[in-house]
């Protein structure tokens, strides 16, 4: 728990010093790895998040991955309206006749939209002059937003007393057993007592103990494909997420639909509105049902909705509808999943880390190669693309479903006061401070 909130602390300082940084930046190698370095830092953070709240809150943990994750959602939709004041409409440098060449940045950005751009050498734009932008102003905005994070984080070290130069005269913030929802009478004294271990001997896992090769020996075929076949329902998903909210606008703005480009800026916006909606449904939602329905009523959705946009890909009304349909049912799909996953493989947190890291492949490679799609093919193409992904993560979902009937069962000295409640990890000491 100590390695994972230090890591969690560098990580979000990494990412305030980051954002203060990008507008210093005026070269593009420079702002490469200013950027590498960030894609760095969220990637830390996304997968010990939701590890800690796995290994944490185990059977508990839906609702709070839920919850994770609508703040993920949240985030996304506000950080560009905090950044929209700050874009400028008309040329950042100014120059003789930036007037004139202002009024060219309109048919550029059409040009630039379809799959075979237009003649550009035609219109002139300034690059040297005074630099009038403020889009830096966002930036620096963004960075002091973030900073009370990793205060945050650092005073939880300091009362969990995991600061190396504070651990003197600091209280632990919690008691032993308020971290757990749930607790069956006989274990809280088994609770109790496993708090007052010594932290050093509870805490003898680190955050590389899942690619340790003893955690494979004797381990049956299904334990490997639960991985496999949950981290590809996430490459599939969340890469439509990155496609869909990356592309509809381009599809928007081309024939047959041809919506106009202010109206079609608002479709990213709405598509992650929902998600964002439909996480904040899904928090009440998780305590009632299980993830494996709500991961099915999501693959499911996202088919449907994906085979009505190519029926009706000749109506704008429609594609409004279908984007807002869009984002509801892929919106719990991720926190579901790993909800279902873990569950599966008795929440060793390590399912966590490989599904993470298949969702964040996917919305890489699958952007990439539906950019090139349509680049070659059209934009009817990234309907087309959005089904085949749709018929695939409900494929790796059905395979899933099979391979968790075919998982061998926990013993059941490991739990034999109830049938639907884990058992309490030996080193629950770590994660009950």
């Amino acid at each position: 728990l100590a390695q994972s909130l230090l890591a969690l602390f560098a990580s979000s300082l990494a990412i305030s010093l980051v954002f203060a940084i990008i507008p210093l930046c005026h070269n593009v190698v420079v702002l490469a790895v200013v950027m590498a370095v960030a894609g760095l830092a969220m990637g830390c953070i996304d997968t010990i998040s939701n590890m800690q709240l796995v290994k944490i809150y185990q059977k508990d943990s839906a609702i709070f991955l839920q919850a994770l994750h609508f703040f993920v959602g949240f985030g996304a939709l506000l950080s560009p309206l905090i950044a929209d004041p700050f874009l400028s409409d008309t040329n950042c440098i100014l120059a003789n006749g930036t007037a004139n060449a202002s009024s060219n940045l309109p048919h550029i950005r059409k040009s630039l939209v379809p799959h075979h751009p237009g003649n550009l050498s035609h219109y002139d734009l300034p690059m040297k002059g005074m630099v009038v932008t403020r889009v830096s102003y966002a930036f620096w905005i963004m960075a002091l937003i973030n900073l009370p994070v990793p205060i945050a984080v650092f005073f939880l070290l300091y009362k969990e007393r995991m600061v190396p130069c504070f651990n003197g005269s600091s209280h632990p913030l919690l008691s032993a057993d308020e971290l757990a929802l749930e607790t069956r009478p006989g274990d809280k004294d088994e609770l109790s007592t496993a708090s007052q271990r010594p932290h050093t001997a509870a805490g003898h896992e680190d955050l590389f103990s899942c690619c340790q090769s003893k955690n494979f020996r004797g381990a049956s075929y299904t334990y490997f494909a639960v991985h496999i076949t949950g981290a590809l329902v996430l490459f599939m998903t969340d890469g439509i997420v990155g496609e869909y909210s990356g592309f509809v606008y381009s599809y928007a703005v081309e024939e047959p639909l041809s919506v106009g480009h202010k109206v079609a800026g608002y479709l990213p916006s709405l598509f992650w509105g929902f998600i964002t909606l439909g996480r904040l449904i899904s928090i009440p939602v998780s305590y009632r049902m299980k993830p494996a329905t709500m991961v099915f009523i999501n693959v499911v959705g996202v088919l449907i909705t994906f085979l009505l946009l190519l029926i009706f890909s000749s109506s704008v009304v429609f594609l409004f509808v279908g984007t807002a349909s869009l984002g509801l049912f892929l919106s719990s799909t991720f926190p579901s999943m790993l909800a279902y996953t873990e569950d599966i493989l008795q929440y060793k947190g390590c399912a966590t880390t490989v599904l993470v890291t298949g969702a964040g492949i996917g919305e890489m490679v699958l952007q990439l190669l539906v950019g090139s799609i349509i680049h070659d093919r059209g934009s009817y193409s990234f309907l087309v693309c959005g089904m085949i992904f749709g018929c695939l993560a409900f494929t790796f979902y059905a395979l899933l479903v099979f391979f968790h009937r075919m998982y061998p069962k926990p013993s059941p000295e490991l739990d034999e006061a109830s049938p639907d409640k884990a058992a309490v990890p030996e080193d629950t000491g770590q994660y009950q401070r």
